[in-house]
């Protein structure tokens, strides 16, 4: 089995930083392309940022100014630095990662980790 989950999201002020987490764990051959992925509320969900093993990052160019994505390959871990949030940048925020198991390659998604920007 393998298990994708998000930490480090809350309430933070506008201006404020958060730190976000993805670890993958479990029958785990080989970490791909790992990205995060933001929902609003009444919106469709959207790219934030991806990663991928060789180092490569691509982001969604309104976010590439106050957002960061990096990896910890050895720890199968993916993290996303958020600067100088917005109240628009309240969203829930999903991690995806393509997995290589003893069973093939597949798509695993976390349960999110929800991001408030508020005063």
């Amino acid at each position: 089995q393998v298990q994708v989950v998000e930490s480090g999201g809350g309430l933070v002020q506008p201006g404020g930083s958060l730190r976000l987490s993805c670890t993958a764990s479990g029958s785990i051959f080989t970490l791909d392309v790992m990205g995060w992925y933001r929902q609003a509320p009444g919106k469709q969900r959207e790219l934030v940022a991806v990663t991928t093993s060789g180092g490569t990052t691509n982001y969604t160019d309104s976010m590439k100014s106050r957002f960061a994505i990096s990896r910890d390959s050895a720890k199968n871990t993916m993290y996303l630095q958020m600067n100088s949030l917005k109240p628009e940048d309240t969203a829930v925020y999903y991690c995806n990662a393509q997995i290589s198991t003893a069973w093939g390659t597949g798509d695993y998604w976390g349960l999110g980790t929800q991001v408030t920007v508020s005063i």
